[in-house]
């Protein structure tokens, strides 16, 4: 019997010390690595997307990828959203559904920074326009203002930030 206490007793431990130490770590983060992807699941990923975006929401972005450094997205866009630069990375966009106009070049409106490495804005002044639609592939470089101006119902793009090396001096 007291064999038996002992052996609850060290099982009792032992869970308690495995629940702390699980609650003592940080939450769970996307896997670190995805190298697949199905059309299959693009499919569901945009159908959720739809149902799930609220009516005033511009962008649901959902992981398609991952390999560090690299992770591409799926952007799920139906209402216009701010503009951006990222400071540190390109980015190529896949149009996969709908249709747009993109604006790249000219100036932030509004400019603030959203983090170390990327500064938004709620529009661009100037720039160049270019519709782009289903099929289309674009790359917009590293400090170059770019934005959605318009969305024909929704946009389904699949974008990949590119970490670039920055130039000394910067």
């Amino acid at each position: 019997m007291r064999a038996h206490l002992l052996t609850l007793s060290l099982m009792l431990v032992t869970a308690l010390a495995v629940v702390s130490a699980n609650a003592q770590q940080p939450a769970k983060q996307a896997p670190a690595t995805k190298t697949y992807t199905s059309a299959a699941d693009i499919a569901a990923m945009m159908a959720k997307a739809k149902n799930e975006r609220k009516q005033d929401q511009a962008l649901l972005s959902q992981p398609i990828l991952r390999l560090a450094p690299y992770g591409a997205n799926l952007e799920y866009r139906g209402a216009v959203g701010p503009a951006a630069i990222h400071e540190k990375e390109a980015e190529m966009f896949y149009v996969i559904d709908g249709s747009g106009t993109l604006v790249t070049g000219g100036k932030l409106v509004g400019e603030t920074r959203t983090n170390a490495d990327n500064l938004s804005g709620t529009a661009i002044d100037g720039g160049q326009t270019q519709a782009v639609s289903k099929g289309d592939f674009f790359i917009v470089p590293e400090n170059t203002p770019h934005w959605f101006s318009k969305i024909n119902g929704a946009l389904v793009l699949m974008s990949l930030h590119v970490p670039r090396p920055v130039p000394a001096g910067r």
